[in-house]
């Protein structure tokens, strides 16, 4: 990825609808030191985020 963003987990394509949970969660599978930085700092840049960019394909093609 070029560049760090600040992670908006909503705005993440990783932060898919669980049916059994019946809520979204982060479909990536953090590490003990990775969940433990993104619950304990609000300033948490994740490096598995992706923005949700539905046109991004559109873009392409043009």
């Amino acid at each position: 990825m070029a560049g760090k963003q600040s992670s908006n987990c909503e705005s993440c394509i990783n932060y898919v609808y669980d049916d059994l949970y019946g809520s979204y969660v982060c479909d990536v599978n953090l590490d003990e030191d990775e969940l433990i930085r993104f619950m304990t700092y609000s300033n948490f840049n994740c490096p598995y985020f992706q923005l949700n960019d539905e046109y991004k394909i559109v873009r392409k093609q043009m």
